[in-house]
C-alpha cells in the first residue's frame, strides 16, 4: 500500500451513531431538526458513548427521498441551518471528542438540481452529458428500477429536453454519468469541499449502483473501482486520515472489489450480517451467523465491514437464502393494505422493536452482540430507547420519525404545531413517545438506554474487538453464541442467548478471569474452561490475562 494511503485506525475503535438532522432535534420551534438542536443533544450522545456521528443528507432538497435527492451539493438545506451552524456543529461535535461522517449521493441528483435543469434544457450544454439520455427508449439499455413497486421502469420523458432520461432509483432522481471525466471531477470537488470544512469522512450512497451499466448504450467504467481509489487518493491529499465507507449492497463473492487492497473504501456496511444477524435473533438460532461469517471476507488489514442491526431504510432481506427470506417475509410481518409493513418486494419497513415485539432484553442483547463484533458498530438514532415503525406513514418514512426525548407535546423534539412538523411524532399505543423516550428511561439502571450505553463502554473498553485475533466458540445450544478474541497475552470471551429460557454452556477459557466487563450471568472457571448459565437473553463479556498464570 502506498505511503499517502496509509490506514488510519480511528474507525475501527469507533461506535457510529447515525441521525438525521431534520427529525432529530429542534431549536427554534419551526418543525424541523437543525444543526443548534443537534448541537444542544450533543451532551446526550456524549453520555450514550458514541464517539462518531453519521449525519444523512443534509444539503438543500425538494425532501421526495429524505434528502437523497439531492438539489445542491454545496450548501446546507436552509430549514436545518446555515453554513455557519454546520461549521459551529463540526466545532462542538470536536469539543465533545466526535469526529463525522456525511452521507454523499454521488450516484444521481434531483430533477431540481441546477445541473439538470441546465442540462434539460440546452442539448449542447456541457451539463447534458453530465446525465444519460435517448432519444429512441425503445432500442435503449434496460434493466430493473430499484423500486419496482413505484417505478415502470429506468427511463423517463423530460417534456422539456424531448428525451428519456435514465434513472435507477425514483423517476425525479436522474442518474450522473459517472463516466464522464467531467461528473468525476464535480464528485472529487464535492468531496473537498466539506472535507475543508471538517468532515472525517463519507457514507458514500448507492456505491454499487454507480458501477452498474447506465444510459442508451449501457455505458460504464472501464474499470469500475478506480473511481473509488481516486475519490480515497483525493480525499486523503486534504486530510489523511480521512474516511470512506461505502453503501455497497452488492453478491458477497464482489464485496473484496470495493476495497481494492487498500486504495479504495476504508469500511462497507454489512448488508448480508445485518440480515442475518438480525433475523437469527429474532428466530433465535444461531445458524445464520455462522453462514454470514463463511459468506464474508475475513476482516483483514485492508478489510474491515460496518456492522448494524437496523438502518434508515427497509430491513433489506436479499441475502439471506430464497426459503429463508420467505420465512422472514411472513414471520416479522406487521400490518395489512396499505399499512403493510413489506416494501419493494425485499424487506420490512419496521424497526428493531417491531421486528422483537418490544421485547428490551432481546434488544439489549442485540447490542450487546452488536458491539463485541469485529468490525464498526452502527446505532441507528432511536434504537437504544426502542422506538417503533409507524405504518401509517407511506414507505420507509415509518422508520424515520422524530427521535422522542420525552413525554410532552410533539415527544419533545419541537415546540411547533403538530401540523408543521417534518414528519409526525409516533404516538401510537405501544411505540409512541408517551411510553417510549429518553425521559423515562434515563435514571433508570436497568433500561434499554442504559444497557445499550454499558455496552458500547464495554466495547471501548476491549481493544481486542477491533485488534484481536476472532475465533467462533461451539456452545452445544443452536441458541446460544460464542465467540472469543486473543490479544497478545489478554482473552475476551463473549458469550449470548438468543433463547428464551435458561442455557447452560462450557467453553473454552485459556486464562484467569481478571474482570467481567459486561453482563450479569454467573460464570464458573476452572481447568482451561468456563461454565456459564445464561437466562434468556441474557450475555456476558469475560476478559483474562494468559500472563497471570
Amino acid at each position: 500500500m502506498t505511503g499517502h494511503l496509509e490506514r488510519p485506525d480511528w474507525y475501527r475503535d469507533a461506535v457510529v451513531y447515525t441521525l438525521n438532522v431534520r427529525t432529530f432535534n429542534d431549536s427554534d420551534g419551526d418543525g424541523w431538526g437543525d444543526f443548534q438542536g443537534l448541537i444542544d443533544r450533543l451532551p446526550y450522545l456524549d453520555e450514550l458513548g458514541v464517539d462518531c456521528l453519521w449525519l444523512r443528507p443534509f444539503y438543500p432538497s425538494p425532501l421526495r427521498d429524505n434528502g437523497y435527492d439531492v438539489a445542491d451539493y454545496y450548501a446546507v438545506d436552509e430549514r436545518v441551518g446555515t453554513m455557519a451552524d454546520f461549521e459551529a456543529f463540526i466545532d462542538a461535535a470536536d469539543d465533545h471528542g466526535m469526529r463525522v461522517l456525511t452521507d454523499l449521493v454521488l450516484n444521481h441528483t434531483s430533477t431540481e438540481h441546477e445541473w439538470f435543469q441546465r442540462a434539460r434544457e440546452d442539448p449542447f450544454s456541457e451539463y447534458h452529458d453530465y446525465y444519460l439520455w435517448t432519444s429512441h427508449v425503445e432500442e435503449a439499455y434496460n434493466t430493473m428500477n430499484i423500486f419496482p413497486e413505484f417505478e415502470d421502469g429506468v427511463w423517463s420523458y423530460d417534456d422539456v429536453a424531448e428525451k428519456h432520461y435514465f434513472h435507477q432509483f425514483y423517476g425525479h432522481q436522474p442518474d450522473l454519468n459517472v463516466a464522464n471525466p467531467a461528473v468525476q471531477e464535480e464528485l472529487f470537488s464535492i468531496l473537498e469541499f466539506w472535507l475543508e470544512r471538517g468532515v472525517d469522512g463519507f457514507r458514500i450512497d448507492a456505491a454499487h449502483p454507480m458501477t452498474l451499466p447506465k444510459g442508451h448504450n449501457a455505458t460504464e467504467l472501464e474499470d469500475p473501482h478506480w473511481l473509488f481509489r481516486e475519490m480515497k487518493r483525493r480525499a486523503r491529499a486534504v486530510k489523511h486520515d480521512a474516511v470512506l465507507l461505502a453503501e455497497a449492497d452488492d453478491e458477497p463473492h464482489r464485496l473484496h472489489e470495493y476495497f481494492a487492497d487498500g486504495e479504495a473504501f476504508d469500511v462497507l456496511f454489512n448488508f448480508v450480517g445485518n440480515s442475518h444477524l438480525t433475523y437469527g435473533i429474532g428466530v433465535k438460532d444461531t445458524w445464520p451467523l455462522h453462514r454470514m461469517f463463511d459468506l464474508l471476507p475475513e476482516p483483514s488489514d485492508t478489510v474491515w465491514w460496518a456492522n448494524f442491526l437496523r438502518n434508515h431504510d427497509e430491513w433489506n432481506l436479499l441475502k439471506l437464502p430464497h426459503e429463508t427470506l420467505e420465512h422472514a417475509r411472513e414471520y416479522f410481518r406487521r400490518g395489512e393494505g396499505e399499512e403493510d409493513s413489506w416494501v419493494f418486494g425485499r424487506g420490512h419497513r419496521l424497526r428493531l422493536a417491531d421486528l422483537y415485539d418490544g421485547d428490551h432484553d432481546r434488544i439489549a442483547m442485540a447490542h450487546s452482540l452488536l458491539l463485541s463484533l469485529p468490525g464498526t458498530p452502527i446505532v441507528f438514532s432511536g434504537d437504544e430507547i426502542g422506538m417503533g415503525a409507524d405504518l401509517s406513514l407511506p414507505e420507509r418514512f415509518a422508520v424515520r420519525t422524530p427521535m422522542q426525548w420525552d413525554d410532552s407535546e410533539n415527544a419533545g423534539f419541537s415546540t411547533a404545531d403538530a401540523d408543521d412538523l417534518v414528519l409526525p411524532v409516533n404516538d401510537d399505543d405501544r411505540f409512541g413517545f408517551h411510553h417510549i423516550n429518553v425521559a423515562s428511561q434515563r435514571d433508570d439502571p436497568d433500561s434499554l438506554l442504559n444497557r445499550v450505553s454499558a455496552a458500547i463502554e464495554a466495547r471501548h473498553r476491549c481493544p481486542e474487538v477491533a485488534h484481536g485475533f476472532f475465533e467462533v466458540l461451539d456452545t452445544g445450544h443452536k441458541d446460544v453464541w460464542a465467540h472469543r478474541f486473543h490479544l497478545d497475552d489478554s482473552v475476551l470471551l463473549t458469550v449470548h442467548s438468543f433463547a428464551d429460557e435458561p442455557r447452560e454452556t462450557v467453553l473454552e477459557f485459556d486464562a484467569p478471569v481478571g474482570e467481567q466487563v459486561l453482563g450479569d450471568a454467573d460464570y464458573h472457571v476452572q481447568d482451561g474452561g468456563v461454565t456459564v448459565w445464561l437466562d434468556d437473553c441474557e450475555y456476558l463479556w469475560l476478559r483474562g490475562d494468559r500472563d497471570a498464570w
